[in-house]
């Protein structure tokens, strides 16, 4: 080849190279902040909209199983932290679909979040998005998994445990008859009655609340919350019963954290805990919550100085209707469902709730959670 056809050749060759770099440049600053999560051509456009819009679970990963792009539903479902899947059995549905290049359906059950014990079934798919990158979509089908469970625990609960006031209420109302010419009988039995009803109510109102917890994903609306708001709510909450029972609530820890779920239901947790150490905790005595936040895992704890739990009880106080003081629960209103609530919504949200106790002591419950910037962070194509 002469010199003159070697000279056209190069510069053919540059004004290529530099036709794609301005190419490059140009389709980067059409998509401004979106530029950082996906520059690869091969990419469909509009994948972001589409994330961001569907109901199903989505998560978009590159070709190094980095999280590239992940949906509100999938940090609700505990499947995306620190920027990876959090379960083996997706992560082998994706190493399938990088292999034979062929989509792949599965239906699993799988853990809810990095350490949570609760289990959600999932219909997930997942197929080759482009050259480069891989959707996963799933759909939650555990409501049809738990309703004939939830049916069958909300049945039995109701006999257990309505049967109490419902039969404590008819006596009285049998005793109020004879009783008619005595006014202080009778003033002292519709005493009793309204404090059967009251007790029934709250019994009634805690059933319903738990079973809704059961049976269905409570968390569609979840978005981040902050945890320095939750225990202030909890906290106000508790003020007439902490003062009627003299006792101090002290908070502290670190401030600024944030966890990603149902604000409303976290508050509803953390209340029933500072409610169960106040009902059992001595006049004068304090009781602490503290907020703690380490390698992405966010704490909040809720320490007492009251009468403790054996240890032969510890692995039973989450059972619904498990009281550990019948006589004492019975007088104060207690119905063993407070702790199994805080349990499912704790759970719900991918976390865990710990118990610590001994007998004369005091007890302390940590509530467990995924932070928010460690999950939600896996988004790379939030807006900044």
């Amino acid at each position: 080849m002469d010199s003159g056809s070697l000279v056209l050749l190069s510069v053919a060759l540059g004004l290529a190279v530099g036709s794609g770099f301005v190419f490059v440049l140009f389709a980067a600053s059409r998509r401004g902040d979106h530029a950082a999560t996906i520059i690869d051509p091969s990419v469909p456009d509009g994948v972001d909209q589409v994330i961001d819009a569907i109901d199903s679970a989505g998560v978009v990963l590159d070709a190094s199983n980095n999280v590239v792009k992940v949906s509100p539903a999938a940090l609700a479902f505990g499947l995306v932290w620190n920027h990876g899947l959090v379960h083996p059995e997706l992560v082998d549905m994706v190493d399938s679909v990088r292999r034979t290049g062929e989509p792949v359906a599965r239906d699993l059950s799988l853990a809810r979040g990095p350490f949570g014990e609760a289990t959600i079934h999932l219909s997930v798919r997942v197929a080759r998005l482009g050259t480069r990158y891989l959707l996963l979509l799933a759909d939650d089908r555990t409501e049809a998994h738990r309703l004939e469970e939830v049916r069958r625990d909300f049945i039995a609960n109701i006999s257990h445990e309505l049967k109490t006031p419902i039969g404590a209420i008819s006596l009285l109302a049998e005793a109020l008859e004879p009783a008619a010419d005595d006014p202080e009988q009778v003033r002292k039995f519709a005493r009793r009655m309204e404090t059967e009803a009251v007790r029934l109510g709250r019994i009634t109102r805690e059933i319903i609340e738990l079973s809704r917890l059961q049976a269905a994903d409570v968390l569609t609306g979840a978005e981040r919350v902050a945890v320095d708001h939750i225990v202030a709510a909890a906290i106000d909450q508790n003020h007439v019963q902490v003062s009627a029972r003299r006792v101090t609530i002290v908070s502290g820890g670190d401030p600024g954290a944030e966890v990603y779920g149902d604000e409303g239901l976290l508050i509803l947790a953390l209340h029933n805990l500072i409610a169960n150490a106040v009902q059992y905790s001595a006049e004068g005595t304090r009781i602490g919550v503290g907020v703690h936040l380490t390698e992405g895992i966010v704490e909040i704890a809720v320490t007492d100085q009251g009468v403790g739990i054996a240890e032969e009880d510890l692995g039973r106080v989450f059972e619904r209707f498990f009281r550990v003081d019948q006589a004492r629960s019975r007088n104060t209103g207690g119905t063993g469902l407070g702790l199994s609530i805080v349990k499912h919504v704790i759970e719900n949200h991918g976390g865990d709730l710990r118990v610590w106790s001994q007998p004369s002591h005091g007890s302390t419950f940590t509530i467990r959670l995924p932070e928010a910037s460690h999950a939600a962070t896996a988004s790379l194509g939030e807006q900044r």
